[in-house]
């Protein structure tokens, strides 16, 4: 039997023949038309013709007489015959030989298409005395295929088992090598190994694959070559024994294609590319051609409906894979949708439920012809000669289907692929299931994220703001990343940048939360330490609550950065909890982060919070950002804060412009992190914008602070508004006279609305109640309240102040 010899390239006889000229067999090789292409030594001993009088001529003047046409026929459809043949010498005697011939396979290429290998024994010298005994040794102490060679490696006995493998009787092979009797290039390396047993005297093994004389299928055997020794050490012969390995060889290739499989399906949570693993698995070590395609309705997420989809199936093509370049085999185009027949294997295995393996016949190709010509087309063109198809199942659903295809390798699918291939193919669909339910719960979480943060910034008479959000790439999940521009009175605003740790749908649901808690808080005008502080207890709550529920916890820490701007006195009030430093960029364009005192991590508790306060020119650019700005992965922290503040130091005018300068210089590719960018320009409120006026601690000064106002309006041009102002100078500067404490302060403020403010030292809030009928006052407020867009109480570290905000026609 031929061998494979590791690293030893074996020696291909159709090339060279190294020929022992006392032992070796007379060779020859014969083409199709009947003419010698190659002459052997061995032959020239056995018919007297040198090689130069034989090669290139016809084969026919060496045989003694035609052969028998059962003989013609039998060549003609067999790869391999033995008999007996007559032959003429050189010297014109005849002689009967017995001939081995084996059918040579063409070449790349196409060349010796037809060819035949022939190959008459030598005689041997007569076997030793010790013959016997060597015969009775080894083939008593083995129970497998085997056949003994002598010293010159020509086979002197078989035992049944290695005729039954070689398809030939003993006789047939005696006297000839392994080479001759397996017309195979690898048997030169077995050879090899016949001699270096020889030689050594130590047994050699290995593996070889053929595809033997009248076997469909290529087989794998383990080949054991011992040396055989007389009394006196003497090396007699070599004892060949075969095991066959196929069963073996088969499910160790099946056991490498599972854990292959196990290890490069599902590396991602990405749903094509899961399929597009698989397919890539099959091919070429299971099929040559590999499709998924899945139903229509999974790609949203939701689960389809139950039972056998309907005739036809309609499904998309996923993922795909081919021996050959680029898919040619293919009908379906990547991502279209096409139907298959009641018919086909792929709507059979789907209705059935089960995996099936299905031969291409002529017949059933002809039936395509009416539903799909060019499916039929294909079949024909390429060969498929059997398919695979196997159904996806996950969690109780059907996902679709992976079909697996052969024209290239002429095995059909047999069982244990059918085994295989659904084995490899259930794993990847818990993996598409995966993948399906995480795009799902990352939909979900983008909208609620999406519908949790401000679907517009309105205008503001404080700043100009432009803002971005980049959610995170889908492996990492939705985060807690928010911003919020807020309102104030006074003409104030609130600018918030916070972070909530984890992603996914309970981080988006805590950012949700925490938004809502800073706007409520923002609403009673808290500086932003105090704000911060009682923010702090929330988290801390949210976390405590999150603790005795099933599922993951809903908040563990968040942070957050918290600004206030005035834009009368210009003065802009920060601080923060665990977050990044705000960039400021000034109207020359140098760039800086403020130092802003860092505060703990929101949900730590028990620690307090600092505010900063500094007076910004109008003009000037707050920066406020989440991490997943700065921080990227192979990217230092610091390296990122420097290319912030260059990119910040270059921008231009146009707020939206920078926006888009920072992310592409930062986050050319998707983030691994979500990222909240808050870029505002300050405005500032002049003289011509705000009047204020200080008012006696009497009530007689209410009639004054009624006219300051009026004329005030009137130089606005806003005569419209005289009426309700004086009512509310009226009753603001009346209640702080009388319930307040001097100094009292009215101001008015006119941008997009008019505000009236009335400053006092007192900490007493005033309240809003329904007078009864017999009240002699009660009223004030409650019309202030009616007439009025807005109007409240603000705390300051001197008193406190009342407004009231009035809506202006637009100009």
């Amino acid at each position: 039997m031929g061998a494979m010899t590791g690293s030893e390239a074996p020696r291909d006889d159709r090339e060279t023949w190294q020929e022992d000229p006392v032992a070796d067999a007379a060779r020859a090789t014969v083409d199709a038309r009947g003419v010698v292409t190659r002459w052997s030594e061995g032959a020239h001993r056995l018919l007297g013709y040198p090689s130069d009088e034989v090669v290139g001529r016809s084969a026919r003047r060496l045989v003694a007489a035609e052969p028998p046409a059962g003989t013609l026929r039998s060549l003609a459809t067999r790869p391999q015959w033995n008999g007996t043949v007559t032959l003429v010498h050189r010297d014109g005697h005849r002689l009967t030989v017995k001939v081995l011939a084996h059918r040579r396979p063409p070449d790349e290429g196409g060349g010796r298409d037809g060819e035949w290998f022939l190959v008459a024994p030598r005689a041997g010298p007569p076997p030793p005395p010790e013959a016997d005994a060597l015969v009775m040794w080894a083939f008593t102490q083995s129970r497998s295929a085997m056949a003994l060679y002598d010293t010159g490696l020509r086979l002197r006995r078989a035992n049944a088992e290695m005729q039954q493998v070689l398809g030939l009787p003993e006789e047939a092979m005696q006297g000839l090598r392994v080479s001759d009797i397996v017309a195979d290039p690898q048997s030169a390396g077995t050879e090899e190994r016949m001699r270096r047993a020889l030689e050594t005297g130590e047994p050699q093994q290995t593996q070889v694959a053929l595809r033997l004389a009248g076997d469909r299928t290529e087989t794998v055997w383990t080949v054991s070559l011992v040396p055989l020794r007389d009394a006196g050490g003497q090396a007699r012969g070599v004892l060949l024994s075969a095991y066959d390995m196929t069963e073996a060889h088969l499910a160790r290739e099946r056991l490498v294609l599972l854990n292959e499989a196990s290890r490069r399906i599902g590396s991602t949570l990405d749903l094509a590319r899961t399929a597009q693993e698989l397919a890539d698995v099959a091919v070429p070590d299971l099929a040559d051609f590999a499709t998924v395609d899945l139903l229509p309705s999974i790609e949203g997420g939701e689960d389809p409906p139950a039972g056998a989809p309907s005739s036809p199936v309609m499904l998309r093509r996923v993922a795909s894979r081919s021996v050959l370049e680029g898919c040619p085999e293919a009908v379906v185009r990547q991502g279209a949708v096409a139907g298959y027949p009641e018919a086909s294997p792929v709507a059979e295995c789907l209705a059935t439920g089960q995996p099936l393996i299905a031969a291409v016949t002529a017949d059933g190709t002809a039936a395509w012809e009416q539903q799909s010509p060019e499916r039929a087309d294909r079949v024909r063109r390429y060969g498929f000669h059997s398919v695979l198809a196997v159904p996806m199942h996950a969690r109780g659903i059907t996902l679709g289907v992976a079909t697996f295809s052969r024209h290239r390798n002429p095995e059909p699918f047999e069982q244990d692929d059918l085994l295989l291939a659904e084995e490899i193919t259930a794993r990847a669909a818990v993996c598409i299931d995966n993948a399906r339910r995480f795009a799902h719960e990352h939909r979900t979480s983008l909208t609620l994220q999406s519908s949790l943060l401000p679907q517009r910034l309105p205008p503001q008479a404080a700043v100009e703001v432009a803002s971005r959000y980049l959610p995170a790439s889908p492996l990492a999940g939705v985060g807690g990343d928010w911003f919020d521009v807020i309102p104030l009175s006074g003409a104030r605003v609130a600018l918030v940048v916070g972070d909530v740790v984890g992603h996914g749908i309970q981080a988006s649901a805590a950012m949700g939360r925490l938004r809502t808690v800073v706007r409520t808080l923002a609403d009673v005008d808290l500086p932003p330490d105090e704000l911060l502080t009682h923010l702090d207890d929330v988290v801390i709550h949210l976390s405590a609550e999150a603790e005795g529920t099933e599922g993951p916890a809903g908040v563990f820490g968040a942070t957050c950065l918290y600004a206030v701007y005035d834009p009368v006195s210009r003065i802009c009030t920060l601080a923060r909890a665990g977050h990044p430093v705000p960039a400021l960029v000034a109207q020359d364009g140098a760039a800086e982060f403020l130092d802003v005192p860092a505060g703990p991590l929101l949900g730590l508790g028990g620690l307090p919070f600092e505010a900063t306060e500094l007076e910004l020119p109008e003009g000037s650019v707050l920066a406020l950002y989440t991490d997943g700005l700065v921080e990227a992965r192979g990217r230092d922290i610091d390296e990122g804060i420097d290319t912030l503040r260059e990119v910040l130091a270059r921008s231009g005018p146009s707020l939206e412009a920078t926006c888009d300068a920072v992310l592409q210089e930062l986050l050319p590719e998707r983030p691994t992190d979500d990222v909240a960018l808050l870029i505002a320009r300050t405005r500032a409120l002049d003289a011509s914008h705000v009047a204020t006026w200080d008012v006696p601690c009497d009530a007689a000064a209410v009639a004054g602070a009624r006219r300051d106002a009026c004329r005030q309006l009137a130089a606005w041009g806003l005569h419209e508004a005289a009426t309700v102002t004086e009512l509310v100078v009226s009753e603001l500067v009346t209640n702080a006279i009388r319930y307040g404490a001097a100094p009292v302060q009215l101001r008015l403020i006119r941008n997009n609305n008019l505000i009236c403010e009335v400053s006092d030292a007192s900490s007493t809030s005033p309240h809003l109640r329904r007078a009864r009928t017999f009240d002699e006052g009660g009223r004030g407020l409650l019309l202030v309240a009616q007439l009025t867009q807005d109007w409240g109480t603000r705390h300051t570290h001197t008193g406190k102040t009342i407004w009231a905000q009035q809506s202006l026609p637009a100009a």
